[in-house]
């Protein structure tokens, strides 16, 4: 190892402690996302405190090094973890030590640290009455709340879109390597970088220091109508959207983000779940169209599943629904980094299998089938299933809807008792590993996956995917789900063995691009897709120095975007 490197980790140890710097095998989860990652970087470094997280990011820019922050890690595009050649020396922040939640104004809006997790969020707000902006999926597996930002995250509920905020406080890195610290967050908090961080952390404020200005804690104000436009030519929510680049919001890491202020929403009582399937999807077009533009109440979430995703998720996520029901999943972020853990730990025996997978699987196998009855009867009759899921308020409203649109010619609904509700969306949770699981246990079959992330137009009727034959030849299988009423769905395609996975993504998105559709619509670029102009430029105006995070989306990675 150079002189330079050694000085920069014992300059690093300095701030965090040795045990806190990890290199070699120690920084190899840091490296590696869910689906992609795995360049090398210097170190990992985890401080405890916004101050040492300062601290690390004067040293980065002294030293011209690269910063890559790094939360929870749960993300699907590798938009937190190093991939490819840099011209500098990397560093990955990770910032799960720091976790703090404090409460404003009896729990209608929170300031959320830079590791703080939206499962530590939803424990701190239900004494409260209160929820987070999502409440489904990436809460489960331990998502931080920055990173939700940051990303422009979305989620299954209907009434609150992407996750996004105008207060944040963050350290910007100025064309000559300065480090800048800007109050955003809409709290007076007086005193050098240090001094601000400190106080912060701290809750050293009072509440005639939140100044309540006028600007946006939340996507929420104006999604709702948004997603009711169910004519409008564009979609409802997607990443590159230029009205959701606001600072830290979008901004992808190219800024160091230390805490965001955000809205908190009512906890929603008494729902009620409704099950449908249908085999033509018009009569599910239909009833998105007639919810949408006719409720006087929003539903809160239309969960879509196609049989072979239902079908999948049945035989590679059993487990996953099981461990959820029996541990609750607030235990799950647990449960993924032992994962993790035992991954990596065997992959240096047997590289590239991925034995807690196949573990998983085979406990599966065991496990009762975890399928109601009455949803296993619609699987075996409709292609084409959606769970309906509304408050108690609009419950009267959207059982007359359905039960003057079911049974129809082509489908037919229930109401789901609550354990159903409860399997239902479980199933539906676990049909997002689902690919991941099949590849990683058949890889003799399965060769890669193609995973995108759409969002249809908001006046879209042919919604359903209709591929030409000499793609689906190319394909094992395929997951379609996602969150229908605001027109955004996951697609997972199973590719054979042998075939250019990347010269497939590329024909997948002309055909989406002939449908007027916006990707990625809430996973964010990454370094799976190509950035937006005006994503790109929102980078860029961030970052002059391109010193965070660089090369997302497949901008430029040098110094200074030279």
């Amino acid at each position: 190892m150079s002189d330079a490197r050694t000085q920069t980790l014992a300059a690093l140890a300095a701030i965090v402690g040795r045990a806190h710097v990890l290199t070699g095998a120690s920084a190899e989860p840091y490296c590696t996302g869910y689906r992609t990652g795995g360049a090398p970087i210097l170190a990992a470094v985890r401080p405890a405190t916004l101050v040492e997280m300062w601290r690390i990011a004067e040293l980065c820019a002294a030293y011209d090094l690269i910063v890559i922050v790094q939360a929870a890690n749960t993300g699907l595009t590798g938009g937190s973890t190093p991939d490819g050649q840099y011209d500098r020396l990397v560093v990955v922040v990770s910032t799960l030590r720091i976790g703090g939640v404090h409460v404003l104004g009896g729990g209608e809006q929170v300031v959320c640290l830079a590791g703080s997790t939206l499962s530590t969020l939803e424990r701190v707000l239900a004494p409260l009455g209160r929820e987070p902006h999502s409440v489904i999926g990436s809460s489960c597996i331990g998502a931080s709340v920055v990173g939700g930002v940051c990303n422009n995250s979305g989620g299954a509920l209907i009434q609150r879109g992407p996750a996004y905020t105008e207060y944040a406080l963050y350290a910007q890195s100025e064309p000559d390597g300065r480090l800048v610290l800007r109050n955003r967050l809409g709290i007076r908090l007086d005193g050098d970088p240090e001094t601000i961080l400190s106080r912060l952390e701290r809750g050293q404020f009072a509440p005639d220091d939140v100044v309540h200005d006028g600007r946006a804690a939340s996507a929420a104000d104006d999604y709702a109508e948004a997603v009711r436009q169910v004519d409008a030519t564009t979609p409802a929510r997607f990443n590159a959207d230029p009205s959701r680049l606001f600072e830290a919001s979008g901004s992808a890491g190219h800024v160091m983000v230390f805490a965001v202020r955000l809205d908190t929403f009512p906890a929603s009582a008494g729902a009620s779940v409704f099950y449908i399937g249908v085999n033509d999807p018009s009569e599910l077009t239909v009833l998105r169209r007639r919810a949408l533009s006719e409720a006087p109440e929003l539903a809160i979430s239309a969960e879509y599943i196609h049989r072979e995703a239902f079908d999948l998720a049945d035989a590679y996520g059993r487990d996953t629904v099981f461990a959820i029901r029996a541990l609750g999943a607030g235990r799950l972020p647990l449960l993924f980094r032992a994962k993790t853990w035992l991954d990596r730990v065997a992959g240096r025996v047997v590289p590239g299998r991925r034995i807690s997978d196949r573990l998983l699987q085979a406990v599966g196998r065991w496990l009762p089938d975890p399928v109601p009855p009455r949803l296993r009867a619609f699987r075996r009759r409709y292609e084409h299933h959606l769970i309906l899921k509304v408050s108690a308020s609009a419950r009267d409203y959207h059982r007359a809807l359905l039960d003057e649109l079911f049974p129809s010619g082509s489908g037919a609904m229930f109401e789901c008792e609550p354990g159903e509700a409860e399997l239902a969306m479980l199933h539906r949770f676990a049909v997002a590993g689902a690919a991941v699981r099949r590849r990683a246990v058949d890889p003799d079959h399965v060769g890669e996956i193609v995973a995108l992330d759409v969002a249809l137009p908001r006046n879209a009727t042919q919604w359903f995917e209709a591929l030409p034959p000499d793609i689906e030849a190319a394909l094992v299988g395929k997951l379609y789900y996602g969150h229908f009423f605001c027109h955004v769905f996951h697609q997972d395609y199973l590719v054979r063995p042998g075939v250019d996975p990347v010269a497939l993504e590329h024909r997948l998105l002309a055909l989406l691009d002939a449908r007027g559709a916006e990707y990625p619509a809430e996973h964010n670029v990454g370094h799976l897709y190509e950035a937006k102009p005006a994503l790109a430029e929102h980078y860029r105006r961030l970052d002059p120095r391109n010193a965070y995070n660089p090369g997302l989306g497949g901008t430029n990675r040098s110094r200074n975007w030279i």
